[in-house]
């Protein structure tokens, strides 16, 4: 095999995000600007030679193009097997199981995840570890050092490779290996979860349900386990075919994005259960007839019944949650003697809690959840984990939801996002915000009096790694919280994200509408970071 050496020059903008690096499709098509990121991954790396790597991706634009470059250089930096999902195609979950499964060295995931994708749209990647979960910081630092550093990478002079057909086949002493995406995640799957009931339970249409997979990668997953294995009727994956664009629609499962399902959810021909997920099938989210699950409270409501699905029956380990996540799911933990962690947004943070099973199930608000069956958020699994939960139960989605409520409070909640601003503006906010912490503790604001005001600083209890400047929380006596956050998962500008939470645990919790019952937080959060003000806009960009 013929190896070249290509003379390049660093780009300074290459710094891993919370999920990887992500830019504009337009970035990554710069000369050498792909190569040069995954060569600075495979130099920071102990050592590459004669490992094995796991490669695939969302489907979205530039996915194969950038496929067939990670080959090449992955063939001339000494890798001797690629496992790549046919297509080019991997959700991230399968993804993570991959790894894990075959004992890789770690694998490429290309995605941007909820973002949009086409030709002007977004395009990223990231490298996960021999555990299956995304490469943590300490990994990440040393990509971004090595990038601003480099001056050149290799390249295999190899042709292009088959990604549709399915097989092994040695390309001059590398070994590729094409697989079915879908058949190793399915099994992993049955393994779970009660697969005879869920049969049972969809084949019959005891329970009817619509899954949206909004022309991203789970369309494939989900048509083959819930159609075909679990025998639900043809058509209940909608938007099931992965397009590049994701058929110019925005793929992220929330009430904004997914509206025509939210929509469908409440009215009088709702099926029992709905679902979505997003561009890269990490993310979930959750609806019955009348009723809209948040996160944070699926979450809490699948620790609390864990023990009616067979992986988890004999008992939980512990249970985790990001920071800015509602605090539903602590409620549960106390209440079943269990430990519960609270960490940066990023699934990464999790991983080391799961390895060293101090905890089984975790999740964050931005609509992911997931359990010690990888070690990424997996959406999916959440969708079987919610109907196996209906069938076990022979209820519907607003009675276990109201009934939790019942038995733990509710944590009345709602994000505020405020999306592409400017960069100098949002440093701008949270500085004045940083300035605004020390005076904040013991002020009353009307019902609220402030118990603490900090920025959230993480140690890792397994690595004691510090992760610091992870978040501004403003807390209050009464349980309720305020989190200023800016989040890593746009391309353009800077996302500020505002976190409100009021806690109750009156009867008339049950019908209260969110943003009235946070009216006054609201309030509070705008008179705190001043983000209409500083940015002329009169409101949030997306409202969950």
């Amino acid at each position: 095999m013929n190896i070249e050496t290509i003379s390049s020059a660093p780009y300074d903008d290459q710094k891993p995000g919370t999920s990887g690096l992500r830019k504009k499709v337009t970035v990554f098509q710069q000369p050498h600007y792909l190569a040069n990121f995954v060569q600075s991954v495979f130099d920071s790396l102990e050592d590459c030679n004669g490992k094995s790597l796991v490669l695939g991706g969302d489907g979205r634009y530039y996915n194969r193009d950038a496929i067939q470059i990670i080959i090449k250089i992955a063939a001339a930096n000494g890798f001797n097997e690629l496992i790549i999902g046919q297509g080019g195609l991997l959700s991230t979950p399968a993804a993570s199981h991959i790894i894990r499964k075959n004992k890789a060295y770690g694998g490429l995931i290309l995605s941007a995840s909820h973002n949009a994708g086409g030709p002007t749209e977004d395009f990223g990647i990231k490298y996960n570890i021999s555990n299956g979960g995304p490469a943590p910081e300490k990994y990440t630092n040393d990509f971004f050092k090595r990038s601003l550093e480099i001056t050149e990478y290799k390249l295999a002079e190899i042709d292009d490779v088959d990604l549709d057909t399915q097989g092994e086949f040695d390309l001059e002493g590398l070994k590729i290996r094409i697989i079915d995406p879908v058949t190793d995640y399915a099994e992993l799957m049955a393994s779970i979860f009660d697969f005879d009931l869920l049969k049972q339970a969809l084949s019959s249409g005891y329970i009817s349900m619509c899954f949206d997979a909004m022309h991203a990668i789970t369309g494939p997953y989900a048509t083959r386990i819930l159609e075909e294995i679990l025998g639900a009727p043809a058509g209940t994956v909608i938007n099931g075919i992965p397009l590049e664009d994701f058929g110019g629609g925005h793929p992220d499962p929330n009430l904004v994005h997914a509206k025509e399902l939210a929509s469908l959810m409440f009215t009088a021909d709702a099926p029992d259960f709905a679902a979505a997920s997003d561009g890269d099938g990490d993310r979930n989210m959750v609806l019955g007839a009348n009723i809209f699950v948040t996160p944070s409270d699926s979450l809490a409501i699948m620790a609390a019944n864990a023990q009616h699905i067979p992986a988890y029956s004999k008992g939980i380990s512990g249970v985790a949650r990001s920071m800015p996540t509602s605090q539903a799911v602590d409620r549960v933990a106390a209440a079943l003697n269990l430990p519960c962690f609270e960490t940066p947004t990023g699934w990464k943070f999790f991983s080391n809690l799961l390895d060293a099973d101090s905890i089984t199930l975790c999740g964050e608000e931005s609509f992911g959840s997931g359990s010690n069956h990888v070690r990424e958020k997996d959406g999916l699994w959440a969708v079987l984990f919610w109907l196996n939960l209906i069938a076990k139960r022979r209820q519907s989605v607003e009675d276990i939801v109201h009934e939790h409520w019942q038995q733990f409070g509710r944590d009345i909640y709602s994000r505020h996002d405020y999306e592409a601003v400017d960069n100098e503006i949002a440093n701008g906010i949270v500085n004045h915000l940083r300035e605004l912490l020390p005076s904040l503790t013991g002020k009353s604001f009307g019902e609220y009096t402030v118990s603490y005001a900090d920025e959230f600083c993480y140690e890792d209890p397994i690595d004691k790694s510090i992760s610091d400047q992870q978040g501004i929380r403003i807390g209050f006596e009464n349980g309720s919280r305020i989190i200023f956050r800016l989040s890593g998962t746009g391309t353009v500008g800077a996302t500020l994200r505002i976190y409100l939470e009021k806690f109750s645990k009156e009867a008339d919790a049950h019908t209260q509408e969110p943003q009235q019952a946070l009216a006054e937080l609201i309030e509070l959060a705008e008179q705190f970071c001043e983000v209409k003000q500083r940015t002329g806009r009169i409101e949030p960009t997306v409202i969950t």
